[in-house]
């Protein structure tokens, strides 16, 4: 299971309402400012995304690397998938591959990929054999 990840990015502010904006219709809404004093010596302040009580996402102002990260967030379904690639579209992001089945992977996998102003690759993803009920 994926913890937590951390994006360096050179615009904090921009970032900030690209995620508030991309991320919400996935339900991922809750944010945390994290002042890095209160860390270990050098530890950046960080901006975090999450939901349900759990902070998954990060964001800490500094250089981006475009080609060093691939995000891939849960969508509950493929409406999901949708409503998060249109609400990236919007905020900024560019088109790097619209909703559709990812045969070459499964054909239950259902994905939208864009890059994030700062050129960072990402993927809302609903994957059906994950959601099944038991």
């Amino acid at each position: 299971m994926l913890d937590h990840v951390f994006l360096s990015v050179p615009d904090i502010q921009r970032s900030l309402d690209f995620y508030t904006a991309t991320l919400r219709p996935l339900g991922i809404v809750n944010r945390l400012d994290y002042d890095g004093k209160d860390g270990p010596p050098g530890h950046p302040d960080l901006k975090g995304f999450g939901a349900n009580g759990r902070m998954f996402f990060w964001l800490r102002q500094g250089v981006a690397g475009p080609q060093a990260a691939h995000v891939g967030f849960v969508a509950g379904d493929r409406r999901q998938v949708e409503m998060a690639y249109a609400a990236a579209m919007r905020a900024g992001a560019r088109d790097n591959g619209a909703p559709g089945v990812r045969e070459y992977y499964d054909p239950l996998y259902y994905a939208a990929n864009v890059f994030d102003p700062d050129g960072y690759s990402l993927e809302f993803v609903y994957k059906a054999w994950q959601h099944q009920r038991e």
